[in-house]
Parts: C-alpha cells; structure tokens; sequence
C-alpha cells in the first residue's frame, strides 16, 4: 500500500519519503540523523519512533544529508523494485561518507533481516542493520558502529510493540496523525514477506493508544489513523482474572469517543477478519470516516486458493455486499496483483469482473514480483512472463481508472464536510482535502477566513479521476 500515485490510482512503483520533522531546536543537538523511509505506512509509523529513540540518544532531525552524522532509510521489501531503490540510495551515502568518514549508515525494517549479509559485508554500504522489533537497541548499535564494528540485530518479538515511546512526529502537517495498534501478522498469504520480516501478531495495550490519541487531539490533531498489518484481528485482554478485552470494534469505538471533531480512520483490514460489529460502529459515529481499504488481490477463487487469501471469489463480494447494505456511503478500495503464479487468462478476466462488481472507488494495483523466503517462493514457479504481467496491470489500471471517475462524478452535486489539511499542491489559492470517503477534495479558498484544521462544507462541482473539485457552502 501507498504507492507511487497515477491520478488516484496506485500503480507497480514504489516511492520513498524523506522523513524529518520541522526544525526542533537544533541546538541543543551535537549529532544530526537524516532519515528516508519506504513503503507502507507502517514503515513510517516505524520511523516516527526511531526519532523518539535518537532524540532520547542526543541526536536531533535534519533534512540536509551533508549535516547528518547518521544516515538511516527504513526499507520495504515487498518487491524488488523497492530494494533497488534503496540499494541505489546506499550507493549515494557511501559516497557521502568518502568526504565525511565518521558518518553512519543505517538500514531498518523489512530488507535488515534478508539482507544483512550482503549490505554488511558482501557490499559493505551499510554500518549497521536493525530490523523493525529492534529499534530501542539503535543507541547502543550506534555506538558499536562508531568503534568500526558491524551492528546487527534482526531478532524478532513475539512482546515488542514500542506502546511506551512517544513517537516523534514527522514530516507532519499538525493536523493528520498515524498511531500503530498492532505488529506483525499470522496469515501467511503465499505472496507476502511481512510475516517473515515483522514477525507474528501481538496487539498493543489499548490504554497507551487512547492515551496517544488524546495527546495528539490536545495537541491540535484532528485526524488519526490507526494502523496495522490487520486492524480488525486486534485483540487485547486487559484482565485475565475477569476476562476483561478488547476488539478491534471497541477499540475504535472509543478513540471515536475522544471528541466528535476527531476523525478516525484505520488501516488495513483482512477481508476474513472485518466484523458486522466493526461496521455497526462505524455506521453509529459520524467522526469514524466510512471508508475501508479491503484488498482482493485476485478475482480468481483458484488463485486465491494458491494465494492462501482464506476465501473465494464469491465469498469476497458477499462480503463487499454486506458493508454496502450497512455502509451505504462507504468508500472501498483494494489491492491487486497481476501475474501471480500459474494465472491464466481467465483468471485475469475474474479480476477485471470482480472489479467491476465491487466499483472500487481507487485500488493499489502491482504486476507479481516474486519475493526470496516466502511460501509462493517456496511452492510455485513464477511462470508468467513479465509482458503479459505488464499487459495486465495495463487492463487493471485502465478499468480502475473508468471506475474512478465513474465514482467521483457520483459525487457531484454532493455536499462533504471536510477537514482542510492544507493548501492545494497545484495551487496555492486553493484547499486540500478529504472526504469521509478518502477522496481528496480541493477547494478554492476565496474569501473565507478558513485556515488548516478547519472543518468546511464543501459542494462538488466537478472532477477528475482522481480529484473531486468543490465550493464551500457557508450556512
């Protein structure tokens, strides 16, 4: 998920952020760490709590690499393209670090473990690797790798959850926030690295993640987003003696509670887990935003089945069918994979069919690309040529895109109360902003005295594929 963005269609490419807070009191700094992150938004909540961690280590943000004592991208592995992205990136600092030889360089996340051999000593470009359960123990690595040793440590937790750092917030807007609920995963779907590289699922304490929510409200976030590799199997037992837990539902039903004017979002959701308790919920608060990505992956009961996705192709649009009949005004979008192993034309066409039944209003849209370590590795030959992929991905991308108009132009005529989140990228003259749908909205400011953070009705006047483009209504 979040990928690079085609209008509002996510295609095969992967994009990195550079990750830094605004300028914090640097002098009280001696060291500086720069940080790029890549892939889901799990990487980035990752990274918020390495700033926490090196603050607390004396070490302050930059955004200027030739400033950084430390140099540290948190990496993805969930296709190839992404690791020779960062591969490229390492080659970068290490040229930096001819001209300054007592910089760092640091990779975190989900290549350290896989990689680690290669990165440290096969092509030495890095200094030291940490992979995503080992973060509090970055001050004393950093340590070790200053004394010209190799700092490794990629061991997993079945415990760790960070529930007791304060992330830092970076490249933040102040007004949108993501808290993590959970690590890890257990499902094991034939195509996915993320149980091997984050572990097996552990749900953090529930009191931590109201406490962290309340925090950001008080402190003039009005948006939040709850993340996990699978938010609706989170499940916390607060007392063994009574029996006492909570659900993904309950969980979300009270940071719903927190204030009316805070928006709740969460992602991802596992179509297998997602509850009518869930929906219930979000249809009884209008501050839980109706909008829930529910990746598909195939439209195909046959690769499904080799996918280890758990359900059918029928099972699938029973199951989008339910949330429309409870969340009428709900938006969905998905995840799909062209060219998994062993797919047949046919079973392209079962994806392009499913697709058109659930009329995604945006989807996150890849070709296959096989991953070392995982089941589908393991099992099957990755047998379809990359053309055919890539033809496919073609067809994916072009029907996704008519479903996303057809959706955006539904809207027109309708009115959304929106949370402004900042100035139009394209134009400064105009607003930014998202429906409870997750579509961006933008808006021209005129004379309103509306500023960031606001609330705003908005009409919708037109469209593109990608953007909904309004007028605000002032009652």
């Amino acid at each position: 998920m979040e990928e690079l963005r085609l209008n509002n269609t996510l295609v095969e490419d992967q994009q990195g952020e550079i990750y830094a807070p605004a300028e914090q009191s640097k002098k009280i700094f001696k060291q500086h760490f720069y940080i790029e992150s890549y892939g889901c938004q799990m990487n980035f909540a990752d990274s918020e709590v390495v700033a926490s961690i090196l603050q607390g280590a004396g070490f302050g943000p930059t955004i200027n690499q030739e400033e950084a004592d430390l140099i540290l991208i948190n990496t993805c592995s969930i296709r190839e393209k992404a690791e020779q992205t960062v591969r490229k990136r390492l080659t970068t600092f290490k040229s930096l670090k001819r001209r300054k030889k007592s910089l760092l360089i640091g990779v975190l996340g989900c290549m350290a473990e896989r990689l680690k051999l290669k990165f440290l000593e096969e092509e030495k470009l890095v200094d030291l690797v940490v992979g995503p359960d080992a973060y509090r123990s970055l001050p004393s690595l950093i340590e070790e790798a200053a004394g010209g040793q190799k700092a490794v440590n990629v061991l997993l937790s079945r415990e760790e959850t960070y529930a007791d750092i304060a992330p830092v917030r970076l490249d933040s807007n102040g007004i949108s926030a993501f808290v993590s609920i959970m690590r890890g995963c257990n499902n094991m779907c034939s195509f996915c690295v993320v149980p091997f590289t984050r572990g097996r699922e552990r749900s953090r304490d529930p009191f931590s993640i109201l406490q962290e929510c309340r925090e950001l409200y008080e402190n003039g976030y009005r948006e939040i987003t709850l993340l996990g590799q699978n938010v609706d199997s989170y499940y916390f037992a607060t007392s063994q003696e009574t029996s006492t837990s909570f659900t993904f539902a309950g969980l979300l039903e009270q940071v719903a509670k927190i204030a009316p004017d805070l928006l709740v979002r969460f992602s991802t959701s596992h179509p297998k887990d997602i509850t009518d308790e869930v929906l219930f919920t979000m249809a009884s608060y209008e501050n839980i935003c109706k909008y829930i990505h529910l990746p598909v992956q195939s439209g195909s009961s046959r690769i499904l089945q080799l996918m280890n996705r758990t359900y059918t192709r029928e099972w699938y649009m029973a199951k989008v069918d339910r949330i429309r009949a409870l969340l009428p005004d709900c938006g969905i979008s998905a995840d799909i994979i062209a060219g998994f192993c062993t797919e047949e034309e046919i079973d392209h066409q079962d994806t392009l069919s499913i697709m058109e039944n659930c009329k995604y209003d945006f989807s996150y849209m890849f070709f296959y690309s096989e991953r070392p370590g995982t089941l589908a590795a393991r099992r099957y030959t990755d047998d379809v040529p990359e053309g055919i992929k890539k033809r496919r991905l073609e067809e994916i991308v072009s029907l996704q895109n008519r479903l996303s108009l057809e959706s955006n132009k539904r809207d027109i005529g309708k009115t959304f109360k929106v949370l402004i989140e900042g100035d139009s990228k394209k134009d400064s003259a105009a607003w930014k902003a998202r429906n409870s749908q997750n579509k961006v909205v933008v808006f021209p400011k005129e004379n309103h005295a509306y500023k960031k953070g606001d609330f705003a009705n908005v009409t919708i006047m037109d469209c593109t594929q990608g953007t909904l483009k309004g007028k605000i209504i002032v009652h």
